[in-house]
C-alpha cells in the first residue's frame, strides 16, 4: 500500500480525502463507486417494478424482507468465514455471485417473464451472498489504509461514495424506467460488477497474519458472541444500530407508495425523494470525512439520531412536494452520521481478530433488523396508513437514543483501557468524557 509524502501540512480539503493517498483503497473507492451506482439504480426500479406488478405496500415488505433476512440469519457464520479465510478473496467470490443475480433478473424484466415469486427467489439469493459479503467487506477496508489515525477517514469516504451514489442512482434510473423500462436498470447494475471486480483484482494486499482459530464453527460464534455483547460499549453501538434498522430504514421501502398515491407523482418522484435524501447523507459523509478525529463521534450519534426522528416525522406528515424533500433531505443527513459514526466507534475499539465476527454483528443489526422493520411497516401501512407508520417509526427513532445517553458514563471508563493500549487515548478519552457530560440533547455533530 502507498501514500503520499510530503511535509507541508495538508489542508482541510486534502484531509477530507486523505485515505485516497493508499493505492488499495483508492482502487476499491472507484470500483465500489460504480458498483453502488448500479446497485442504487436496481433498488429503485425493484421498488417501482413490484409496487406497479401488485400495488400491495405489503408486497414491497415482502420483497424486502426476502432479500435482507439471510443477513439476519447467516450473519454470524459470515463472521466466522471472513475471520478464517482471506476477505479478499470471499468478496471476489460474492461479488462475481452478485453478477449473476443480476444478470438473472436483467434477463427475466427484459424478457417479460418476471413474476413476484421469481422476484422473491433473487431476493433470498442475493441477500444470502450479502452477508458474506457484508462482514468481509466491513472487514477488509480498515486494511486498506496503513495508517490507523486514516481509518475513520476511510469509512467516512466509504460512506461518501455510498450516498454519492446514493444521490446519481436513483435520478437516473427515474429516467430510464419512464423511458425504457425497469429492466434497463437491472441490466446497467449488472455490468457495473465488472468495475468492482477488476478494482479488486488489481489490489497489492500484503499478506495478514491471522491468530490461529478453533476449528469449532459454534465454538467461534459463541466466542464472538460473548466478546460483542458482553462488551458494554460494543453491545451499545450494535443495539443502537438494530433500532434505528428496526424502525427507521422502512422508510425505504414505503417510498413508492409516497411519490405515487401522496404526491401524485410517477417514478422519476421516487428517484426525486431517495435523491434528496442521498443528498443530504452525502453532506453528512463529507461531514464526518472532513473531521480530524473521532473526538466527539458520541455527541454526533445523539445530535443525528435527534434529526433522523425529527426529519422523519416532517416527512410522514408533509402532503407537498417541497416539504417531502426536505423532510427526506434530513432524514438521509441524520442517518447516515449516525450509522457512519457508530461503525467508526466499532471498528476503532474492536480487536482485529475477532473483528469480522462483530461485523457480522453490526450486519446483522443494519441488514438483518431492517427486513423484520419492512415487513411490520408494510403490514401496518395496509392497516392505518403510510404516513401513521412512518410517524410512529420517527417518534421510537426520536426516543431510542436516550438508553445509549445514559451508558455513555460507564462506556467511558470501560473503553479507557484499549485507548491507553492503542496510545491514542489523549485524543479519544476526552471525546467520550465530553460525551458522556450530556445531559440533554446537543447542538452538533456526526461521524
Amino acid at each position: 500500500m502507498e501514500e503520499t509524502s510530503g511535509t507541508t501540512k495538508p489542508s482541510r480539503l486534502g484531509g477530507m480525502f486523505r485515505a485516497l493517498h493508499y493505492r488499495n483503497y483508492r482502487l476499491f473507492f472507484m470500483g465500489q463507486g460504480i458498483s453502488l451506482i448500479g446497485t442504487w439504480m436496481q433498488q429503485v426500479a425493484m421498488s417501482w417494478l413490484v409496487y406497479r406488478l401488485t400495488d400491495s405496500v405489503f408486497l414491497l415488505g415482502m420483497v424486502s424482507f426476502a432479500n435482507q433476512i439471510p443477513s439476519f440469519l447467516l450473519g454470524p457464520f459470515a463472521g466466522v468465514l471472513s475471520d478464517r479465510f482471506d476477505r479478499h478473496r470471499v468478496l471476489l467470490v460474492t461479488q462475481f455471485l452478485f453478477l449473476i443475480e443480476a444478470s438473472t433478473l436483467a434477463a427475466l424484466v427484459l424478457t417479460d417473464t418476471v413474476t413476484i415469486p421469481y422476484i422473491l427467489a433473487l431476493g433470498v439469493f442475493a441477500g444470502i451472498v450479502n452477508a458474506f459479503d457484508m462482514s468481509a467487506r466491513q472487514s477488509l477496508v480498515v486494511h486498506l489504509v496503513e495508517k490507523r489515525e486514516d481509518m475513520s477517514n476511510a469509512i467516512a469516504l466509504n460512506s461518501s461514495m455510498f450516498n454519492m451514489a446514493r444521490l446519481v442512482g436513483p435520478s437516473v434510473a427515474g429516467g430510464i424506467i419512464a423511458t425504457l423500462g425497469e429492466g434497463v436498470c437491472f441490466l446497467i447494475n449488472a455490468i457495473s460488477y465488472l468495475a468492482v471486480l477488476a478494482s479488486l483484482l488489481m489490489m497489492r494486499l500484503p499478506v495478514l497474519e491471522r491468530k490461529a482459530q478453533d476449528t469449532q464453527v459454534l465454538k467461534s460464534l459463541k466466542e464472538g458472541f460473548q466478546y460483542a455483547f458482553g462488551f458494554a460499549p460494543i453491545r451499545d453501538i450494535l443495539v443502537l444500530i438494530a433500532t434505528l434498522s428496526l424502525f427507521g430504514m422502512p422508510f425505504t421501502v414505503l417510498l413508492p407508495a409516497i411519490a405515487r398515491d401522496v404526491l401524485g407523482g410517477d417514478a422519476s418522484t421516487l428517484g426525486l425523494l431517495m435523491g434528496a435524501s442521498g443528498v443530504g447523507a452525502l453532506l453528512g459523509a463529507l461531514y464526518l470525512a472532513s473531521r480530524k478525529s473521532v473526538l466527539g463521534l458520541a455527541r454526533v450519534i445523539v445530535v443525528a439520531s435527534i434529526l433522523f426522528g425529527v426529519g422523519l416525522i416532517v416527512f410522514a406528515l408533509s402532503q407537498t412536494m417541497l416539504l417531502s424533500l426536505v423532510g427526506i433531505f434530513v432524514v438521509g443527513l441524520g442517518m447516515i452520521l449516525r450509522m457512519a459514526s457508530s461503525n467508526t466507534l466499532l471498528q476503532t475499539i474492536v480487536d482485529d481478530d475477532k473483528r469480522g465476527r462483530v461485523m457480522s454483528f453490526y450486519s446483522m443489526a443494519f441488514m438483518g433488523m431492517a427486513p423484520i422493520g419492512s415487513l411490520l411497516a408494510g403490514w401496518l401501512a395496509e392497516r392505518i396508513g403510510v404516513a401513521y407508520t412512518l410517524l410512529g417509526c420517527g417518534i421510537i427513532c426520536l426516543l431510542s437514543i436516550v438508553p445509549f445517553v445514559l451508558s455513555l458514563p460507564k462506556s467511558r471508563q470501560l473503553v479507557r483501557p484499549i485507548y491507553e493500549r492503542l496510545g491514542i487515548l489523549p485524543e479519544i478519552a476526552t471525546g467520550l468524557q465530553t460525551a458522556s457530560t450530556l445531559t440533554s440533547p446537543p447542538e452538533g455533530g456526526k461521524m
